[in-house]
């Protein structure tokens, strides 16, 4: 008996093809949820080790690193050399901010060693260890740039410091200003405070902050240390503040803007003095709120970001979350029934 060999006909064909892309499509977003399933767990790690550091700091110095290291006799800030100081918001070397100071208890000894803490961080002598990229300042789900990140000025362009273009290494995490905000013209000579940021901010990291367990009257587990910040929307660092430095956003939208250096390295909640929509109502921006401004939480996970409590656990705050809880948890000592995130 002879016969033919019989194959696949062209309807079959189309057929199993078919039913191999319906399974693909199906199988896609799994795969998809498993990978930011990993990236958040990997996030919420960093977030913990961080933690962590900050609590040995404290129990080593009996305080928390301040948010960044400035001059403070501000009477006598114009004799430092003009390069040095910003003469808008009084920020001044050394710079050196909560990331730095946290090194040594990150198993990152060696590093922190390489930096030389009696010159401002963007002395040319420590140009190589500022630059160094470290993973657990990084969070995978971002999208954003990875390299070290360029300080620029008001109109984006590098800014040079002592002839040389500053280059720093980048951070996914901010830490918490509190409620308030003071910087830009609020900390400098036209603002109320004399320099003083103490008398506004109430989180637990700003400008020359000295803050002790102790003073976070709320509960360490109800106050907000540290978030999130993409990259793909601002820049942020680990290192510090560089006087004159601004952070623009990479996303446009109505309500943001390029704004002064400490938003490299600190975000706040709202409500803030001045800061009201177009109907006068207080703002507060949880993570992801859309006005997309430079100086809130913001990160790439689906619906939220993660966020470091002081008690060294990390949540995962909704975009939905409750405006005024959320409020609540970024300040340490205004004796708010905080609610659960």
């Amino acid at each position: 008996m002879s016969g033919r060999a019989r194959g696949f006909t062209l309807v079959e064909l189309l057929v199993v093809i078919a039913i191999i892309g319906l399974l693909v499509g199906l199988l896609l977003p799994a795969v998809q949820s498993a990978r930011e399933s990993a990236r958040r767990i990997s996030c919420v790690n960093n977030l913990k080790q961080l933690g962590l550091a900050m609590h040995n700091y404290e129990t080593a110095f009996g305080r928390l690193p301040a948010g960044y290291r400035s001059f403070d006799r501000y009477g006598l800030i114009n004799q430092l050399p003009a390069e040095d100081y910003d003469p808008v918001t009084w920020d001044a070397p050394s710079g050196w901010g909560w990331g730095a100071a946290v090194l040594p208890f990150m198993e990152e000894q060696n590093l922190a060693a390489r930096f030389d803490q009696r010159f401002p961080i963007w002395d040319e002598i420590n140009r190589f260890p500022r630059e160094v990229t470290l993973a657990g300042f990084l969070c995978p789900s971002s999208s954003g740039p990875r390299e070290p990140m360029t300080v620029v000025g008001m109109a984006g362009n590098p800014l040079l410091k002592r002839g040389q273009v500053i280059q720093l290494g980048r951070s996914h995490y901010v830490a918490s200003h509190g409620q308030e905000e003071c910087w830009g013209d609020c900390s400098g000579p036209d603002g109320p405070v004399g320099g003083n940021v103490a008398m506004i901010a109430d989180g637990p990291f700003f400008r020359n902050s000295n803050i002790r367990f102790a003073d976070i009257t709320d509960g360490l587990s109800n106050s907000i240390l540290l978030g999130e910040h993409t990259s793909r929307l601002s820049d942020k660092t680990w290192v510090g503040v560089v006087p004159g430095a601004i952070v623009h956003p990479r996303v446009s939208s109505p309500e943001n803007g390029p704004e002064s250096a400490a938003t490299l390295l600190l975000v706040h909640s709202g409500p803030a003095g001045g800061e009201t929509d177009m109907f006068g109502n207080p703002i507060i921006h949880p993570p992801n709120f859309p006005a997309l401004q430079v100086w809130q939480m913001h990160a790439e996970h689906p619906q939220g970001a993660n966020v470091l409590l002081g008690d060294g656990a990390v949540r995962f705050v909704t975009e939905q979350v409750d405006r005024q809880i959320f409020a609540a948890f970024s300040s340490i000592s205004e004796g708010e029934n905080a609610g659960a995130l």
